[in-house]
């Protein structure tokens, strides 16, 4: 635990006081620290209107929708849509001596890493809450951006391929991570994580 969050925490103890609060706090303390994000999906991408998620190569693409995204290369842009799911796993559940306790999530300041590129970034459209039951939580993060404003070097062929090999058929979120701060709501008010995490597709990650 960093500095900074061991006086915010000895500075609301001393204003608080009490054993009572003090468990209390410390159970809202351990929430924080041990809340955990894993990327689960990525689902319903489009570019410039055209659905993806069934499409496995540029060649299987339609005439039609070949034209609208060739259409919307040449004007320099291809609006880009997706959900990305993001799980988060609250492991205080009870189990052993420890108590259940439940966190609300009130933000997740995210911004997001596209085959290690940093987009766009974005929060939380609502807090969502986290029941302490060790079972998987779904965050969707609505995304959208404009694949030609981050990848245009890559010319049309690398920037449809890049939406296929994250939204096609064949697609995989290992190419997608979250820089993020997640911060939560208790009884004490809302606490922020000490320092930004990488969230990823392989591992729940916390600290």
């Amino acid at each position: 635990m960093k500095f900074a969050l061991r006086l915010s925490i000895l500075s609301l103890v001393l204003a608080i006081g009490g054993c009572a609060t003090l468990n209390d706090l410390t159970k809202s303390l351990s929430s924080l620290s041990n809340l955990e994000f894993k990327i689960s999906s990525l689902d319903n991408m489009s570019v410039a209107g055209v659905p993806l998620s069934k499409v496995n190569n540029l060649s299987s693409l339609s005439i039609a929708d070949g034209i609208s995204l060739a259409n919307a290369f040449g004007r320099k842009s291809l609006p880009t849509r997706f959900v990305l799911n993001v799980d988060a796993q609250n492991p205080n559940n009870g189990s052993g001596t420890k108590s259940s306790v439940p966190v609300t999530l009130n933000g997740l300041d995210w911004q997001l890493l596209i085959d290690g590129k940093r987009t766009i970034s974005g929060d939380l459209a609502r807090p969502i809450d986290i029941p302490g039951t060790s079972s998987n939580t779904n965050i969707p993060l609505a995304v959208e951006l404009d694949l030609y404003q981050f990848f245009a070097e890559r010319g049309y062929d690398g920037m449809i391929n890049l939406a296929l090999a994250l939204g096609g058929v064949q697609g995989t979120t290992s190419k997608v991570k979250l820089d993020a701060q997640p911060s939560v709501g208790t009884q004490f008010g809302q606490m922020s994580y000490p320092s930004r995490i990488t969230i990823i597709d392989s591992e729940f990650r916390g600290k």
